[in-house]
């Protein structure tokens, strides 16, 4: 059977909880995954080497560094999942500031915080098989993942933009229809295009997608909805703040 850990680093657990989220597919998975190491489903432990490590979280310690150094090592395949493991997450807004600012700010006793001064996504310490984006990422292409690489295949998903999903479902556009600003154009797809079909713009939670011409979108924003820089800075400044495709648009 296929040995699959599951890890944890600086995050919100949701990514981890969208494999229990599988329901009714845990039973067939069962029969042909050992889950080896899931501390938020099981205190059961098997030894490594694993043939599939997914990995939830960003790096923001010194232990963090030494342990995903391990997890390559013991990892025949090592996966990132969610925005925290592929991009660093909401946490790296301190990327932009004073980590001893905020500490000083939030914390009574901030000598006894002993963190990084950055919050890093898992591929700038160690080499990553695949990253899978999504805040929370989508659990059937978690599935599909899984199966792929149990039979030593790499997972193929659409590198298409929330946009597209939005057109193949007939969505309206929110930009056009009601002056909403959307980042689905430059955002990857995978939700299936959920804020939208609600009415709402899109939040970027599933990352850049390929090539993405944000400083595009946020000049039209500009032009068109009378968005000013610093809210069009906050739109960016989320789930993917420091990955490349919008950390441009907000320094544009």
């Amino acid at each position: 059977m296929t040995k699959i850990a599951i890890w944890k680093f600086t995050s919100c657990d949701g990514c981890q909880l969208s494999l229990l989220d599988l329901e009714e597919d845990l039973l067939e998975i069962a029969k042909h995954f050992e889950i080896s190491y899931f501390l938020e489903a099981s205190s059961k432990r098997a030894d490594p080497p694993y043939d599939i490590s997914l990995v939830e979280g960003s790096i923001t310690t010194e232990e963090a560094k030494r342990k995903i150094m391990d997890i390559r090592a013991q990892s025949k395949y090592l996966v990132t999942i969610g925005a925290c493991a592929t991009a660093g997450g909401i946490q790296a807004l301190r990327n932009f500031a004073s980590l001893q600012s905020f500490k000083q700010r939030v914390y009574p006793r901030p000598e006894v915080i002993d963190v990084l001064p950055t919050s890093l996504p898992i591929s700038h310490y160690v080499r990553v098989d695949y990253e899978l984006q999504g805040c929370p990422i989508n659990k059937l292409q978690l599935l599909q993942l899984l199966y792929s690489y149990s039979r030593d295949l790499r997972p193929s998903f659409s590198s298409g933009s929330v946009c597209m999903e939005c057109k193949r479902r007939a969505i309206p556009c929110v930009m056009v229809a009601s002056k909403t600003l959307c980042l689905g154009p430059v955002t990857h797809g995978g939700c299936g295009a959920i804020c939208p079909s609600f009415g709402r713009g899109c939040y970027g939670c599933y990352g850049p997608k390929e090539t993405p011409n944000s400083a595009s979108l946020c000049q039209w924003a500009k032009d068109e909805l009378d968005f000013d820089p610093l809210a069009l800075d906050h739109a960016f400044k989320k789930f993917y703040c420091i990955a490349e495709g919008f950390k441009l648009s907000h320094e544009s």
